[in-house]
């Protein structure tokens, strides 16, 4: 079943919040989109928050364009379920906050017990960062 609702449903919830990549795409005018896996967090006023190297594409093309989406899909093993997010993003400058996202979402993503995981997120620490908050304006969906 496929709708266009605005609010998340029960079903949204449970899939934003397990332990999955999702897609996330900037728009950028005529030049073309590009998706990229990220981590990201549902937070509890709705919006959907990531971390990024300040520099990277898709912050410099969200300074131009803060229009975004973020797409999760159910693994290929489970029936075909998936949730498509778009809104509008807003860039914070902050480094701390971001680098506080990365270091909660790490264990959901990665096993912190791995002494190579350890050095991966203690190394994201010397990178200045900046937390991307997506605000929900459209929310698809699809499941089985």
């Amino acid at each position: 079943m496929s709708t266009d609702d605005t609010p998340f449903t029960d079903a949204d919830l449970t899939l934003l919040r397990r332990p999955l990549h999702g897609w996330f795409t900037t728009a950028d005018g005529a030049t073309p989109p590009q998706p990229r896996p990220v981590w990201f967090e549902l937070a509890d006023d709705g919006t959907i928050r990531l971390f990024s190297a300040a520099d990277a594409l898709k912050v410099r093309r969200l300074r131009r364009d803060p229009r975004a989406s973020l797409v999760v899909a159910a693994p290929v093993e489970e029936r075909e379920h998936w949730v498509a997010v778009t809104g509008h993003v807003t860039i914070h400058d902050d480094d701390a906050a971001a680098h506080a996202l990365a270091a909660r979402l790490a264990p959901r993503y990665w096993d912190m017990t791995d002494p190579v995981r350890q050095a991966d997120l203690a190394a994201q620490a010397d990178e200045r960062q900046v937390l991307l908050v997506l605000h929900p304006e459209r929310v698809r969906r699809y499941a089985y």
